[in-house]
């Protein structure tokens, strides 16, 4: 089972950095013919191998040159639910000169990282049958300069690799990084509407650690620790969609001191309050989410969030490319 994650891996990185006219092979060897690919906003889903080389990979691949895949975290295992499956996941940056435009990003003509959250269901030989990836394009935008949102609530950064940088195919581990994380699921929907607490989640037998990192996506930024996390995420989402319900995951897998659980969509919920700069609408939404843990000492020591908010931005009757046109003029290289 270890082997075949890092064969995943390196099928993976193939696809988006071979020659042009390797293509179709590299996709063959790393796709079975009935691929289904669950893309973020505004690709959506691509059915069939020939669709994710015209939907997903060409436009990628033409838009950040050269293009070159740098895993952060790359995990594999058995899915803990229903469907079950070996799937694998993975924390990923695209990098590349931003040259053209990618799903309505307009270029920089600069270096660019385009992070990834990614799951993948493996095939019994070897090949991907049905991915899930959320690109943060929010963040891709801000990187030229056009973000979409009037408001920075955390840090923007680059997503940074685990700290104790073990996080591409890790060794085993004593601890389930995912019961533990499981059990910080337990109480972590309900909530005291003023503080924003969940019982178990900090302190001596909480499930975080004190000073525990917490990277979020274009939108909301990172934070550290759990007064960051209220301030610069919880309390804001919260007051926004006071009723959501979380936690409605097709895959949870784990992985030496990793874990990875993802829904598409995880969470229902009403917008009844404002967020990102939008008023409430009080339409009904719901919200695709990956997240990615390490665990260390039998609790979270680090988070890595990746959610689709511009579907959830198009949701809330927002026009995630409408600061576009007043964003400065920015120079192709070589023009």
């Amino acid at each position: 089972m270890r082997e075949k994650r890092a064969a995943v891996r390196t099928a993976l990185m193939t696809l988006v950095s071979c020659p042009a006219d390797r293509l179709a092979d590299a996709a063959e060897a790393a796709l079975t013919a009935d691929v289904v690919a669950h893309c973020a906003f505004p690709i959506g889903t691509l059915e069939g191998r020939d669709a994710v080389i015209e939907g997903f990979l060409k436009p990628l691949r033409a838009a950040l040159l050269p293009t070159r895949r740098r895993d952060e975290i790359f995990i594999g295992g058995d899915n803990r639910r229903s469907i079950g499956g070996y799937w694998t996941a993975s924390v990923t940056h695209y990098i590349g000169c931003h040259r053209a435009s990618f799903c309505g990003a307009e270029p920089s003509g600069k270096l660019a990282f385009l992070r990834s959250g990614e799951f993948h269901e493996v095939a019994d030989d070897g090949r991907i049958r049905r991915a899930h990836i959320l690109f943060d394009l929010p963040d891709l935008m801000r990187q030229a300069g056009r973000s979409p949102f009037p408001l920075e609530l955390g840090t923007e950064m680059l997503f940074p690799s685990p700290e104790t940088h073990d996080g591409v195919c890790p060794p085993p581990a004593a601890d389930d990084a995912l019961t533990i994380v499981e059990r910080m699921f337990a109480g972590l929907h309900a909530y005291d509407p003023k503080t924003f607490a969940s019982e178990g989640q900090v302190g001596a037998n909480g499930t975080w650690a004190d000073d525990f990192m917490w990277y979020g996506p274009g939108g909301i930024g990172s934070n550290m620790g759990w007064d960051g996390f209220v301030r610069d995420h919880r309390s804001s989402f919260l007051v926004a969609f006071p009723d959501r319900k979380g936690g409605n995951h097709y895959c949870r897998i784990s992985d030496g001191n990793y874990a990875a659980v993802s829904g598409w969509p995880s969470m229902t919920m009403t917008h009844a309050g404002p967020y990102l700069g939008l008023p409430a609408t009080q339409n009904a939404l719901t919200l695709n989410v990956m997240d990615f843990y390490r665990v260390a000492d039998g609790k979270i020591a680090e988070n890595w969030v990746f959610l689709d908010y511009g579907d959830l931005y198009r949701q809330m009757g927002g026009d995630l490319f409408g600061t576009q046109a007043s964003a400065p003029a920015m120079a192709l290289v070589g023009e």
